[in-house]
């Protein structure tokens, strides 16, 4: 069992992304609304305080605020199948501006339900 973890920067892709999850086995996610720590700390201080801030500012999309989590419990060879899922919805990951994805192997889980999947 893994913990699977996505910081989607494209929020507009999440009912899509578990969508598919849910299509695909993969089910009871969490997801938390979160923030950047450069957004975070461009709208706390500005570029002489901060030099590097000018050229996060240019990679920042203005219109998006925040980011989503998702958190979801999988088995470690559904690992595969849930990033090609993403990047199918959002593109190359290792794009700019298409999240973040990593997981975390697990040792002990209690109240996860298999739906037999």
């Amino acid at each position: 069992m893994r913990l699977f973890c996505y910081i989607l920067n494209q929020t507009e892709y999440l009912d899509t992304i578990l969508t598919e999850f849910a299509h695909n086995g993969i089910s009871g996610a969490t997801i938390i609304d979160s923030t950047g720590m450069a957004r975070v700390l461009s709208h706390k201080h500005d570029e002489e305080e901060l030099p590097f801030l000018a050229s996060l500012r240019k990679l920042l999309n203005p219109d998006r605020e925040n980011n989503n989590i998702i958190l979801t419990v999988i088995k470690d060879e559904q690992l595969p199948l849930a990033v090609d899922i993403i990047e199918k919805i959002v593109g190359n990951l290792e794009d700019n501006n298409k999240g973040i994805v990593f997981s975390f192997p697990l040792d002990y889980t209690k109240g996860i339900v298999d739906n037999g999947k």
